[in-house]
């Protein structure tokens, strides 16, 4: 019981606000010492921890995690939202509930160009929310949309959580497999996550889009039209092309040179950063100034991101020191509903989860555990990691625990209560579980493009 009760004590002290990556070291570590002065641990667990940190930091897929973040902090500094912003609106501004389609389809742009939740929600928060209810929007209408749309970048590739599935996936796959007495495993990679989302992305893009025209039909007041008389509307089509060429470019540069087999999503990464630092110097936004604080910020994500995964490999170690792994198989097995009680099971554990940890601590901490039980049992791994994120972007749209609740609330106007903005997600999270009971039925809504694309 001593893995389970060390589980239960990293969620604790995680709840009471200590630092998630000196948690999952710090608790492992002492329980550690604790079981080798009782006898229960073997401290020859522990002498897997250098090699396991060096495999962490010469891993060539987690160098995207870095490139991918440098891209959406440069572009989010080159202000490149807020163009496509006021340009879209001007587009549907004429349609009832056009500016927050336009909202939507913004969020989508950015997801592909960012991959950044916390920044879009406030990126799209700051620029769009004023201007919604200036043209009377009904403020729950806006604040849903704007939570909705900020969480895409969860699902739409290239999400920084895909990039980390990929990578937890891919190992927990081959242990699967290695357990299974196939020494010949098969693989799967960001790539094959990055081709499986795009389908299930797209679709949950769509679906934001016709509830907005369904509402806008039955309550025209809560979505008026958004174009005001005095907004300039001349040469539009050149100011929308203008707006959507650069960001498409680099979004097909990217999504494109994985899905030809151009590049590994970590060359890839790297052609979105220099393709944002392009972007951003010929819109005249990348100056010293600049350029220090897109670095400063992508180093502070970056490092969080792996001193996490390191101290989320420590507590591995110790967790199957403890005979965590039996415990845990011997649970999902042995749950009545077979496969399918196992995946529920879980996705309600990861579901909760989400409420108080961030994506990267239940990447690193609960995928590992579950993850080679489920794959044992026949899922497909990368039907598994879209399940997985679209779960957890559910999650944090959530009230009254919605990591995306937090984000605008920090950047909108008093006048817009919280209990609005918890009314304005409620529809959104109902399609987004819509979505999931969509792929648990038809899963080759997943399977299909990457089989197309990779065979």
């Amino acid at each position: 019981m001593m893995a389970l009760v060390m589980f239960l004590t990293v969620v604790a002290v995680m709840l009471a606000g200590f630092p998630v990556a000196f948690t999952l070291a710090g608790t492992a570590l002492l329980f550690a010492l604790g079981g080798a002065a009782t006898g229960t641990f073997d401290t020859a667990f522990l002498g897997t921890m250098p090699a396991r940190v060096f495999g962490i930091m010469g891993n060539e897929t987690l160098v995207a995690v870095p490139l991918f973040v440098f891209m959406g902090v440069t572009l989010e500094r080159a202000r490149i939202a807020e163009d496509l912003l006021d340009t879209l609106g001007l587009l549907f501004g004429r349609l009832r509930g056009g500016l927050a389609i336009a909202v939507t389809l913004v969020g989508m742009l950015l997801a592909a160009s960012t991959g950044i939740v916390g920044a879009t929600v406030v990126t799209m928060g700051l620029l769009s929310l004023p201007t919604m209810l200036k043209r009377g929007y009904d403020p729950a209408v806006a604040a849903g949309t704007i939570s909705a749309s900020g969480t895409l970048g969860q699902i739409i590739p290239p999400s920084i959580i895909l990039v980390l599935l990929g990578d937890v996936l891919g190992s927990a796959y081959q242990q699967a497999q290695l357990n299974q007495g196939v020494y010949s495993p098969d693989t799967v990679s960001v790539g094959d996550l990055f081709v499986g989302a795009l389908i299930p992305g797209l679709l949950l893009v769509a679906l934001y889009i016709a509830w907005l025209l369904l509402l806008a039909m039955f309550r025209p007041a809560a979505l008026p039209p958004g174009r005001s008389p005095d907004d300039d509307t001349g040469h539009l089509a050149g100011r929308v092309f203008k707006a959507l060429l650069p960001p498409l470019i680099l979004i097909v540069a990217v999504l494109g040179s994985i899905m030809g087999g151009l590049a590994t999503p970590t060359e890839a990464a790297a052609v979105g950063a220099m393709g944002a630092l392009i972007l951003a110097a010929a819109r005249g936004q990348l100056n010293v100034t600049r350029a220090a604080e897109i670095c400063r910020s992508t180093t502070r994500i970056s490092s969080m991101v792996f001193l996490i995964l390191i101290g989320a490999s420590l507590f591995s170690v110790v967790f199957r020191g403890y005979g965590g792994d039996d415990v845990v198989r011997d649970l999902l097995t042995g749950l009545p509903g077979g496969t399918a009680g196992a995946v529920i099971v879980v996705m309600l554990v990861m579901f909760l989860l989400g409420f108080v940890l961030d994506f990267i601590e239940i990447t690193f901490v609960v995928v590992p555990i579950v993850g080679p039980v489920l794959l044992a049992m026949g899922l497909d791994p990368v039907w598994l990691g879209i399940m997985i994120a679209i779960n957890l972007q559910t999650s944090f749209l959530t009230p009254p625990f919605g990591f995306a609740l937090f984000y605008l609330r920090g950047v909108a106007p008093p006048a817009v209560k919280t209990t609005a903005m918890y009314r304005g997600v409620m529809p959104f999270v109902v399609i987004q579980l819509l979505m999931l009971v969509l792929l648990a039925a038809w899963p080759e809504l997943v399977t299909w493009l990457p089989q197309r694309v990779y065979g």
